[in-house]
């Protein structure tokens, strides 16, 4: 079996990458580098959890009329729909050392697979672009207070946007060490801050006025059901690479504990930091940003550090979303190596980052993304639990004319149940909560025709079956994985 350094230097060769950076893109992780336990995947995910952009849609639950407990509630339901998808898809990293985008072509076909790597792409430069704008909104708030001018957004979102691309070219190694950082001075930081909008001389910032701001009203369900429909989205719309942060993990215990309780708390300070600034401010300030700079009454160490927080937001998910992204692109692209898909992805997500409309938009986008990434979320789970009962045949996830092949490279039921589903989400109203109600239909529908269909499909018979667990070792000392 080769070493694991003889294998990236082959990389480094074959794809022209900077050597001293990850080599590993769409290639199965050996074991000897799979030693990532919980807490670095707690840091990762709490890393993605928290970021401007989440703290400013809590900040838009209070805004749009519910009370501080209620946007607290909508945040944890929109994790508990997401989830329910994400972990599972995250367990394949963790069995078989493999991006979560390669994954998909056990599901949909080789070729078939190509839908879910543009989505995966589209959405990853989506959420750079929005995250950039939303930590440029928080920037240029502070700097206004700093040095009492204006400054402009586009300008500061444009290079907040190119210093956020240098660690995503570097890799997994990077972005775990970036993260352990990132983690503890994002819960000292959100504390801190949580503590000051506490103790502002203000009577709407009062712990007791805030938790009861907007909660004579009843319980706004409809508004819950849409918020954490909205969000949970987003958890969706990741699902494809779930299984590229928990490839270099250890154990699937390592990635569930780590996973689920890093989300949870995640969402919970996001809900602490938007939603408190912006109930303080009685829903009349709709940007959390903009609430708490106005609290430090010109006091240059809280500045500076809402400066450093907002720039570890931003710079620890955009990391993260410009990787996946390029993941998802090399896999369609299995020429371009790790390296150039990530470059690629972040020329086009810096080039969006300077259109501010894509805040505004945020649950249009979230709803396009959502009637698509809902059914394939119900396919992905019906088809490797039901069907393939957790296992995957690695070698013919690099392979043509294999058991992954279908037809054409196509699994033309996953398709099929792709496209009625679009439909299906679209017609379910966002409130009824539809992403859940879409998938739970299309995993129903799908097992129904391919239970009926492979009666008279070979392929289809074969591509549903449950095999022997490979071992990456295996793979690897028989040479049987290369990419195609």
């Amino acid at each position: 079996m080769e070493d694991h350094s003889t294998i990236e230097e082959a990389l480094s060769k074959k794809y022209k990458q900077p050597k001293n950076i990850e080599q590993f893109g769409i290639e199965v992780i050996p074991n000897e580098l799979r030693t990532v336990k919980w807490w670095d995947i707690s840091a990762i995910v709490l890393n993605f959890v928290v970021n401007p952009g989440t703290i400013v849609i809590s900040g838009s639950l209070i805004a749009a009329g519910l009370s501080f407990g209620q946007s607290i509630l909508a945040g944890f339901f929109s994790i508990l729909m997401g989830f329910a998808i994400y972990l599972v898809a995250a367990t394949v990293g963790v069995d078989y050392g493999i991006p979560g985008i390669v994954s998909m072509r056990s599901v949909f076909g080789i070729r078939g697979s190509w839908l879910a790597s543009g989505l995966r792409t589209i959405s990853s430069v989506y959420w750079f672009a929005f995250q950039t704008i939303s930590g440029a909104l928080g920037l240029t708030a502070v700097l206004k207070v700093m040095f009492n001018t204006e400054v402009n957004l586009i300008v500061v979102s444009l290079i907040f946007g190119l210093l956020q691309v240098l660690v995503a070219t570097f890799g997994y190694n990077t972005l775990k060490v970036l993260s352990r950082y990132a983690f503890a001075l994002k819960i000292i930081f959100s504390t801190i801050i949580v503590y000051v909008l506490m103790n502002y001389p203000q009577e709407s910032f009062q712990p007791l006025a805030v938790f009861n701001f907007a909660t004579g009203e009843g319980v706004k369900w409809t508004l819950i059901a849409l918020w954490s429909t909205s969000m949970a989205a987003a958890w969706f719309s990741n699902f494809t690479d779930a299984a590229d942060f928990c490839r270099y993990s250890k154990t699937r215990v390592d990635m569930w504990i780590g996973t689920f309780l890093a989300a949870v708390l995640g969402q919970l300070i996001c809900s602490f930091v938007g939603g408190y600034a912006v109930a303080a401010s009685m829903g009349k300030i709709s940007n959390p940003f903009d609430v708490i700079v106005s609290t430090s009454n010109g006091a240059m160490w809280f500045l500076v550090l809402i400066f450093t927080y907002i720039v570890l937001d931003n710079w620890t998910i955009n990391v993260q979303n410009l990787y996946t992204g390029g993941l998802a692109l090399t896999s369609i692209f299995s020429s371009l190596g790790r390296f150039w898909g990530t470059i690629i992805v972040s020329a086009v997500g810096v080039t969006l980052s300077i259109v501010p409309q894509l805040v505004e938009g945020y649950i249009g986008y979230m709803s396009i993304l959502g009637d698509l990434f809902a059914p394939m979320g119900g396919v992905f789970v019906a088809h490797y639990l039901f069907f393939a009962r957790a296992t995957i045949d690695l070698p013919s996830l690099f392979n043509q004319s294999n058991r992954y092949w279908y037809w054409k490279g196509f699994n033309l039921a996953a398709m099929v149940w792709i496209v009625i589903g679009f439909f299906i989400n679209r017609t379910v109203p966002t409130q009824y909560l539809n992403i859940l109600i879409t998938a739970i239909i299309s995993a129903i529908g799908y097992i129904i025709t391919v239970s009926i269909a492979r009666k008279w499909s070979p392929s289809l018979t074969i591509a549903t079956q449950k095999v022997k667990h490979n071992t990456v070792e295996d793979m690897l000392s028989e040479n049987k994985v290369s990419t195609m």
